[in-house]
């Protein structure tokens, strides 16, 4: 049996990422598989070792990718790192455990992934879609429980996560812990999406933390006790976020309640709220962490009469949320059953020009457009309709390549439109 090819590091073999635009497609194909080989062996329980993959361009020597270099100023000891040698398993596993290889891969991926959507090499969005899918597998991989346990669904990411709070006077930093389980990165499944946490939760929140009145999320906007409900929570971070701002601008015994439909999910979003409020005790005093807690909702036939969902809410939160063109349907009238007469429901939409979910946008102000739907369940003939709307664009660094802006609905009663 032929021996293996000695894998290359990441440090010395990947494209440089200021060079991205210069690159073939056929290049960063190579370069993935590369990674894929490297951080996504088979297990080892199998009868066989995977030799790496895809294709590659001999005429195309390792580089110094410059990632280093930029930021770091770490220099490289010119080692031959090419050429077919025996023991190559032994040096995938020494290379696959080297922390700076690693952490040089992960700030690889995270990069492209920020820049994917703009790079021109692509034939069409089908391949760069598929780029971007294999780019965030392997970087969930880095994560993962065990170096035998390969299964996706098993791949986790705990961060920290910080956010400046602006107060009178100072300010405050705040910080949110959440584990993503990215186990809908791999399958075109995409009920769990909310096992990860998307770019437009972080701009809601960076932008609550900025200025909480101006979304009116301070003591004269809603009282002590307000009851709000986020819909399609996901990891929770908009709700855990809430949890710990409103007590800091005078919101003292807030009631949050973060909800989702998939099950994994929500099994998910209750480990963050702990992770961030603490564990409930046994003899039932919850009061430390129940000011945020989980419940299950499905839009399509929501059930409100049982706790906690039996209440009216006086806000309603809802971040990137929408997937399919039913869903935005769903969310209006599901809403309209919930919100108080002078609530408010804010809408964060995330809008995509590429791929499997673009055009999905389009549907929030078709169905909150002041005619369809629902009329209030308080005899006043209102409906939900759009009252405001604001965009923002995507900053460096937050959400994936496919999102292009992000737009922020207020959205409350009306009188129905002719």
């Amino acid at each position: 049996m032929s021996p293996s090819r000695r894998p290359l590091p990441p440090s010395s073999s990947l494209p440089a990422l200021r060079s991205l635009d210069e690159q073939t497609e056929s290049r960063i194909a190579s370069a993935l598989a590369h990674l894929h080989a490297l951080y996504c062996p088979l297990p080892t329980s199998l009868e066989f070792q995977t030799k790496l993959s895809g294709p590659r361009d001999p005429s195309i020597a390792p580089v110094d990718s410059g990632y280093a270099s930029d930021n770091d100023e770490i220099d490289h000891d010119g080692d031959n790192h090419d050429g077919i040698l025996k023991g190559s398993d032994e040096a995938g596993f020494e290379l696959r455990d080297d922390p700076f290889e690693r952490l040089f891969a992960e700030r690889w991926l995270t990069g492209f992934l920020g820049r994917a959507e703009e790079l021109c090499c692509f034939e069409n969005e089908e391949s760069r879609q598929s780029a971007i899918d294999e780019a965030s597998l392997i970087l969930a991989s880095f994560f993962s429980r065990g170096e035998e346990e390969q299964d996706v669904e098993n791949f986790e990411i705990t961060r920290d996560y910080h956010f400046t709070l602006n107060l009178k006077p100072g300010s405050k930093r705040v910080t949110i812990r959440l584990t993503d389980g990215l186990a809908g990165m791999s399958k075109s499944d995409h009920t769990d999406v909310g096992l990860q946490s998307w770019g437009a939760a972080f701009i809601f929140t960076e932008l609550l933390c900025t200025s909480p009145a101006r979304l009116g999320f301070t003591q004269d906007g809603l009282g002590s006790s307000p009851r709000i409900v986020e819909l399609g929570a996901g990891t929770g971070l908009v709700g855990i976020a809430l949890g710990k701002i409103l007590p800091e601008v005078g919101v003292s015994t807030p009631t949050i309640i973060a909800t989702d439909f998939h099950p994994t999910v929500l099994a998910n979003m209750q480990a963050n709220i702990c992770k961030n409020f603490g564990i409930p005790n046994d003899d039932g005093d919850d009061s430390t962490s129940r000011s945020v807690r989980s419940a299950q909702l499905d839009w399509e036939n929501p059930n409100l009469l049982y706790p906690p969902l039996d209440e009216k809410a006086d806000v309603l939160v809802a971040t990137d949320a929408i997937y399919e063109p039913r869903h935005a349907s769903w969310l209006r009238d599901c809403a309209t059953r919930m919100l108080k007469p002078d609530g408010t429901f804010w809408l964060m939409l995330t809008v995509r020009t590429t791929g499997k979910f673009e055009g999905i946008s389009g549907t929030v102000r078709a169905s909150f457009n002041g005619r369809d739907g629902l009329q209030s369940p308080y005899g006043d003939g209102k409906v939900l309709a759009i009252l405001d709307e604001e965009r923002f664009a995507r900053p460096n660094g937050i959400g994936r390549g496919d999102e292009s802006e992000y737009r922020l609905f207020r959205i409350g009663w009306a009188a129905r439109a002719l």
